[in-house]
């Protein structure tokens, strides 16, 4: 964790405000949506990948990573905790940019966490995707990004890229959950969205709006925890801080 001067810290602090707002004013300009296209591919990438790992260590396996051209998506499992790998696709999109965010803005290194997602980035591709295919393309292409970044790209530079990335795929995973909540039973040919899969496999007899309203909520406190322990925290020990010392000098 970082214990860096103040003054590189407050530029962290902008850094990351910047980041949230370049994506949330780009996530809301319909004309603005090419720009956020392989994006959106990048984050149907985490969420099956969030899907396969979770087969993986439930004791089953990944067969692979297929991403559509349209954003959508699939990881095509075999045995494992289908409990939790149905949910892991949103939830894990929802913790991944949690944690990324929250390791960007308190580890002092930004390039090695880019060097280390570029890395597992091409070995997703690799091992799990299909020669040429989009989600190959997308895996190495942000591999190939990512470790231009960490080897080239100055601090700031990895703070920004890593930040956006890291909001715009928790957000994502938020907007998508509330998306899954109107349209619950949808599915894509024979494969059922994750919440009817869930609700069909799992609890039949609690319906999927609702366990996209649970996943939501989840995914929506992951996202403030992330921001609460790598800034609201440390903010609020500065103001007790200044606090106790007025005090001490008033008394």
């Amino acid at each position: 964790m970082t214990s860096e001067p103040l003054h590189i810290r407050r530029r962290s602090l902008l850094i990351a405000i910047a980041a949230i707002i370049v994506a949330i004013i780009v996530w809301n300009i319909p004309a603005l949506d090419f720009l956020l296209y392989p994006f959106r591919l990048f984050v149907t990438f985490i969420h099956e990948t969030a899907h396969g790992l979770t087969a993986i260590l439930t004791g089953g396996q990944l067969i692979n990573l297929t991403v559509y051209s349209s954003g959508a998506g699939v990881a095509t499992t075999a045995g494992g905790a289908r409990w939790l790998i149905l949910p892991a696709g949103y939830l894990g999109a929802a913790l991944f940019g949690a944690v990324l965010f929250y390791l960007t803005n308190t580890i002092r290194r930004a390039r090695w966490i880019s060097g280390a997602l570029a890395i597992m980035m091409a070995i997703m591709a690799l091992t799990y995707t299909n020669f040429l295919s989009t989600a190959w393309l997308v895996g190495l292409g942000f591999a190939a990004v990512l470790a231009v970044l960490a080897y080239k790209g100055s601090r700031e530079l990895n703070l920004a890229v890593l930040n956006f990335l890291a909001v715009l795929t928790a957000l994502n995973a938020v907007v998508d959950l509330f998306s899954l909540v109107q349209y619950s039973n949808a599915s894509m040919g024979e494969v059922r969205n994750d919440a009817a899969a869930f609700s069909a496999n799992v609890f039949p007899l609690i319906p999927p709006a609702v366990w996209a309203v649970c996943w939501a909520a989840i995914a929506v406190l992951m996202l403030g925890l992330a921001v609460w322990y790598s800034y609201g925290r440390r903010a609020k020990r500065h103001l007790d801080s200044a606090y106790n010392s007025i005090k001490d000098k008033a008394s």
